[in-house]
């Protein structure tokens, strides 16, 4: 068997798939901080200057094989617009706000749904998320003393905020799924806030 070639090919119209699934591949299977831009490359049969030239840097490349609906970069200002104590229901609302927008809403949802139906779109989803978003955060706040807690912050934030979003907009669990974006702000911002800040001795696990 004749082993696929490597090394830099022309840029015929399949090539920007094969290295998008070739991403998602290697994305699912070595996370976010492991999957390099060669290893990709070397798994999609290209040079690395190929990859770069169809999708730039690594994250613009991770948000297209995670079919991310958001670019973080976009709120971030929002988040940080304020002081600590605020984070978490800054985060909440932003959170929320991309549900509720029209534009980015019925993309998110679409996102969701793969993910729970496909295992390897719901690794990507998580290592998006929790990678790009908030372990950025955790990290900004320095609250991230190790790795290991920078990952259980994120998780349990992405737990809640997500766990919120399924009953809300995808199962329509009521009256979740009528309330008031502020009233759910309001309920869950504290619980966000200690998963980012407090001293996770003290947490619920």
């Amino acid at each position: 068997m004749s082993q696929r070639r490597t090394g830099r090919r022309p840029g015929k119209q399949d090539t920007r798939e094969e290295i998008l699934a070739a991403a998602r591949d290697t994305f699912a299977d070595h996370g976010y901080e492991s999957a390099s831009i060669r290893r990709i490359a070397t798994r999609a049969g290209v040079d690395p200057a190929l990859v770069h030239h169809y999708f730039g840097t690594k994250e613009d490349l991770f948000r297209a094989a995670a079919a991310a609906p958001i670019d973080p970069a976009t709120f971030f200002p929002q988040i940080w617009a304020g002081d600590p104590e605020g984070l978490g229901e800054r985060i909440v609302r932003a959170f929320l706000g991309v549900w509720e927008d029209p534009e980015t809403g019925p993309a998110i949802r679409a996102t969701v749904r793969r993910a729970v139906a496909d295992e390897r779109s719901a690794v990507l989803l998580r290592e998006f998320f929790a990678t790009l978003v908030v372990r950025r955060i955790v990290h900004e706040l320095g609250a991230d003393k190790t790795p290991e807690e920078g990952a259980l912050r994120a998780s349990l934030v992405a737990s809640q905020l997500f766990g919120v979003a399924l009953g809300r907009y995808l199962l329509r669990l009521q009256p979740l799924a009528d309330l008031p974006v502020e009233t759910i702000v309001t309920a869950i911002a504290p619980t966000v806030q200690r998963y980012l800040t407090a001293d996770l001795a003290g947490l619920p696990g």
